[in-house]
This record gives structure tokens, sequence and C-alpha cells, in this order.
């Protein structure tokens, strides 16, 4: 292992960045096991939570394995960090991070990668790649999407760190809670989303990403096509059913 755990339970995967001596550091191989372990999520599982052990939950890159390197070790850095941020839209479950200390550079891209962020009052984030020469490029991509382009501009021109509250405010997190009951606000976020069918869930995670850059048009049309289908499903008619006779929903999955 390079540094992460992974568990299966009560119908949550859990993967937990583990290299607290390197500041839970992504390194190339950390990545590709995130990348692996992400696709190997089983079909039981109705939502990943992304956490980490130690005192911070990411400070991004790892920078002793960026000196001196040839292009071609740069190039596919990147291109496998990229690769990582894209398969936690696909994966049809739910990603929430469980933010703890600082969240910096690749591992404030991280959070803002996830659907979904819950934070503890303790936690920062920051693109501070801009103070050592080394603009945040990669992490500007989730980051402008997340918060808009004023307050991710902000960010990436000073490098300067954002508190819990103000990541709350801008809509970089969905929660902060005092650090004490970071587990129990998590595990609040994952109950609610229980409650739902993990396939109608995982097909209405697919539609967000496909039509949230498109034009408005462009985006009615498939959301009228995947609604449509969805209509039609086994979930939503027990759904529809359930809702009608006033009892609660069994799904298939």
């Amino acid at each position: 292992m390079t540094g992460l755990a992974v568990t299966h339970e009560d119908r949550v995967t859990r993967l937990t960045l583990d290299r607290p001596d390197r500041r839970n550091a992504l390194s190339l191989a950390l990545m590709r096991e995130l990348i692996d372990a992400v696709g190997r999520v089983p079909p039981e599982s109705a939502v990943v939570v992304v956490d980490a052990n130690g005192p911070v939950f990411s400070a991004g890159h790892d920078l002793s394995e960026m000196v001196g390197r040839e292009p071609a070790f740069y190039d596919e850095l990147f291109a496998v960090c990229s690769e990582l941020m894209l398969a936690l839209h696909a994966v049809p479950q739910p990603v929430i991070a469980k933010v703890h200390g600082a969240a910096t550079a690749a591992g404030c891209q991280l959070v803002a990668a996830c659907d979904l962020a819950v934070a503890s009052e303790e936690a920062w984030f920051a693109t501070p790649g801009v103070k050592i020469g080394l603009f945040c490029t990669t992490p500007m991509v989730p980051l402008t999407r997340v918060i808009g382009r004023r307050r991710a501009l902000q960010m990436l021109f000073t490098g300067e760190r954002v508190d819990a509250h103000t990541a709350l405010e801008w809509g970089l997190v969905n929660d902060v809670v005092p650090p004490g009951t970071l587990d129990t606000a998590t595990g609040a976020l994952v109950g609610l989303i229980l409650r739902s069918s993990p396939r109608v869930v995982g097909l209405g995670k697919r539609a967000f990403y496909d039509q949230i850059d498109a034009d408005e048009h462009t985006a009615y049309g498939h959301a009228c096509e995947v609604m449509a289908a969805n209509a039609a499903d086994a979930d939503a008619q027990e759904g529809i059913g359930a809702f009608l006779d006033k009892r609660e929903p069994h799904w298939e999955r």
C-alpha cells in the first residue's frame, strides 16, 4: 500500500488518505491507487467518503518527487491527477469529502472535485502554488466551477488561506461543524443520501455533470430525456406508489 486505506461498511465505501508523515501528499502512486479504488467501489455501496488520517487532510502534490524530473514525468503526473478528479465525477455514488486541517493545492482540488464536503471548523483551504512559482492550474478547474471566477482567482493569485466558514460562504463546502462532531455531521449527510434509491441517485449525478456546462437549451433537452427514462424506472414507480399509499418505499437495491 502507498498510503490509502479502503473500507466498505454499512453501504459506505471509505477512502482514507494515510500518509500522515507526508501530510497526505498526493504522490503519483497514491493518485493511481485512488483511481483504482474509485473504480472498484462495489455496487452495494451507496456513498463514498474521502477522509484522511493525521493532522491535515492533504497538502497537495508531493513536491519531493517533482524536483529535477524529465518533462514526461510532469505530463504524466498532472494527467493522472486530472484522471482522478474526473473519476470522482464518473462514479455513480455521491462522493463526500470529510475535511479536517489543511487542504491545499491538489488537496483543495480534491475537495472541490468531490460532490459534497463537510469540514471541521479548524479546516482551511488554499491554492498556494503561486508562492513557489507553480501556479495551481489544475486545482483551478474544479475550484472555479464550485466557487466562481472572482473567488477562485483571489485564491489562485494570492495563495492565501481561506478558513472553513469562508469556504462555506463561498460554496466550497456544504457544512462546517466543531471538530468533535465531524464524524457525526458526515454520518448524518450520508444517512440522508442512503434513504433514496442508489440507482436513481446515480442517474441524477450523471445527469448533473452531463448538463452543468451545457447551454440552457441543450441542458433541458438532456434533462428531459433522463427524467422520462427515470419516470419509467421501477424505483420511480415504487417511490410514486409509496408516496400515494403513504408508506415507505422499498428500493430494488
